[in-house]
C-alpha cells in the first residue's frame, strides 16, 4: 500500500513539481535553463560503450566522488555520467569534472521522468553516493537489470526509523540494491536492517578527496592582502554563525592585534544580512563578491563566492566549520585538513557522526557547544603554534586512510561492472 501511494504521489504531483522548480530557478536554486533535465530530457547523445551513472546529492559529496570518477573513466570503452541536485554543485563540476565526464541535474523521482532518464543513458551500472536511495529510481533500475552500489553509504536512526514504518516497502526497495559499501558498522547494520541484501564495510570516501582547488593567481592577490595578520576562517556558514563569527572577533580584537576574521557564508544569496550585521557591531568588512581585498582596517572579510574554500583554507591556520553551532549535520570537516588547518566545529556534526569523535579523540580537531568556547579556542589555537602542527600531524594520518578507501570502492565498482554486458549503440536523439 505505502508503495502504491508513493507512486500515485510522485505520478500525479508533475504539476506542482514544476511549479516548485519554477520558484527554486527564479531564487537562484535551480538552473533555469537545464530544468528539463529534472524531467530526464536532454539533448546530449549517449556515449558508445558502457556507462556508469553516479549520483550525488550536493557539493560535498559530488567532490567526494571525484576521486573514483577520475579512476573509472580512464578505464577502455567505460564513460561516466555524474548527476547531482544542486546548483551550486553543477557549478563546481564544471570546473572540476574531468574531461570527457558528463554532468547533468538528477532526474526527479517520478516515474515517467525516470523512465525517460533511463530509456536515453542506458546505464551499465548505478552508483549512488551515501544515502541516496529513491524508490521509484531505484525500482526502475532493478527493472531495467542495472546492478545499483550505494557508496560511503550512511543512514541516521532517525531515517531508519522512518523507513522502519512501512517495513515491506523500504525492504523491497533496499533489496533492491544489490551492493552497499558502508562508512561504518553502524551504518553497515542500518542498511542490514533495511534489507539490503550484500553489505560491507568501505569507509568514508570523503577521506580519499584530494585537496580543493587553488587558483595560484586568486592566493597570491589575498596573500599580499592579507599580510602577516593573524587569521581565522569560519567556512561555510548557516544563519546565526556568521553573527557568532563578528562576535568572536570583538571579543578578540583587543587581545590578538591586526586580527582579520574571514567568514565565508554557505549561501552566499544572504550577503547583505550579513554585511548589515557587520555594519551593526561596527566592524568594518570587505566583500569578494566585489573583487575587494582586505585592506589593513578591514575587521571581517566576507568570501561570497562560490568554489574559493581551497584559496581561503590557504590563508588562515584556523577554521570553524558551519552548520554545527546553530544550524544541525556540519560541514566536512576534513576540507581543512589538506592544508594543515587546525579545525574546530560545534556540537551538531549529525552527518558526520563517526568521522567528527574520531578527530577529536585523536586530537585532530576541537568540538565546541558555545559561542563563548569558540572565542576561546580560536584565540588559544591562533596563539599556539605548537598545538596547531601537532594537530596538523594527526590530520595527515587520517587522511592516509583515504587510499585504502579508495581502492576497496574501486574495486567493487570493476566487480560489479565486469558483471554487466555490452550496451547495443546508444540513442543520440536528445530523448
Amino acid at each position: 500500500m505505502i508503495a502504491f501511494l508513493y507512486r500515485a504521489l510522485t505520478d500525479i504531483g508533475a504539476w506542482p513539481v514544476r511549479a516548485w522548480l519554477q520558484l527554486r530557478a527564479w531564487r537562484g536554486k535551480e538552473e533555469r535553463l537545464r530544468l528539463g533535465e529534472r524531467r530526464g530530457v536532454t539533448q546530449i547523445p549517449r556515449p558508445p560503450g558502457k556507462l556508469i551513472w553516479c549520483h550525488a546529492a550536493s557539493v560535498g559529496e559530488s567532490t567526494a566522488v571525484l576521486p573514483l570518477i577520475t579512476q573509472l573513466q580512464q578505464r577502455d570503452g567505460v564513460a561516466v555520467l555524474l548527476t547531482t541536485g544542486t546548483a551550486s554543485s553543477a557549478r563546481i563540476m564544471a570546473e572540476r569534472l574531468p574531461e570527457n565526464v558528463i554532468h547533468q541535474f538528477a532526474p526527479w523521482d517520478r516515474r515517467a521522468w525516470i523512465s525517460r532518464f533511463l530509456d536515453h543513458w542506458q546505464p551499465d551500472l548505478a552508483v549512488r553516493m551515501e544515502s541516496e536511495v529513491w524508490p521509484n529510481t531505484i525500482q526502475a533500475l532493478r527493472d531495467g537489470g542495472v546492478p545499483v552500489a550505494v557508496i560511503s553509504g550512511r543512514l541516521s536512526d532517525a531515517t531508519v526509523s522512518g523507513w522502519q514504518r512501512a517495513k515491506g516497502f523500504a525492504g523491497h526497495v533496499f533489496g533492491s540494491v544489490n551492493l552497499v559499501l558502508a562508512q561504518s558498522d553502524d551504518h553497515a547494520a542500518r542498511f542490514s536492517a533495511l534489507g539490503a541484501p550484500d553489505v560491507e564495510v568501505g569507509g568514508n570516501l570523503k577521506l580519499a578527496s584530494g585537496a580543493l582547488p587553488v587558483p595560484p593567481r586568486a592566493l597570491a592577490a589575498l596573500r599580499s592582502a592579507v599580510g602577516d595578520r593573524p587569521v581565522w576562517l569560519a567556512a561555510s556558514t548557516h544563519p546565526g554563525e556568521d553573527e557568532i563569527a563578528f562576535d568572536t572577533h570583538l571579543a578578540l580584537k583587543q587581545k590578538i592585534g591586526a586580527l582579520l576574521t574571514v567568514v565565508a557564508p554557505r549561501h552566499p544569496q544572504g550577503r547583505d544580512d550579513i554585511e548589515g550585521a557587520a555594519k551593526a557591531r561596527g566592524l568594518r568588512s570587505a566583500l569578494r563578491s566585489r573583487r575587494e581585498l582586505p585592506g589593513a582596517e578591514t575587521d571581517v572579510y566576507v568570501a561570497d563566492t562560490f568554489g574559493e574554500l581551497g584559496v581561503l583554507f590557504s590563508i588562515a591556520p584556523v577554521v570553524f566549520m558551519g552548520k554545527s553551532l546553530t544550524a544541525h549535520g556540519g560541514q566536512n570537516p576534513l576540507e581543512p585538513l589538506h592544508f594543515g588547518c587546525a579545525v574546530v566545529f560545534g556540537p551538531h556534526m549529525e552527518n558526520f557522526e563517526d568521522l567528527a569523535p574520531a578527530m577529536t579523540a585523536r586530537g585532530i580537531a576541537v568540538q565546541i557547544d558555545t559561542p563563548q568556547a569558540l572565542a576561546n579556542t580560536v584565540e588559544d589555537l591562533l596563539q599556539n603554534e605548537l598545538a596547531r602542527t601537532t594537530m596538523n600531524e594527526a590530520g595527515n594520518k587520517l587522511l592516509e586512510d583515504g587510499v585504502s578507501i579508495l581502492d576497496v570502492t574501486l574495486k567493487a565498482m570493476d566487480d560489479l561492472l565486469s558483471k554487466t554486458t555490452t550496451h547495443p549503440e546508444p540513442h543520440s536523439d536528445g530523448r
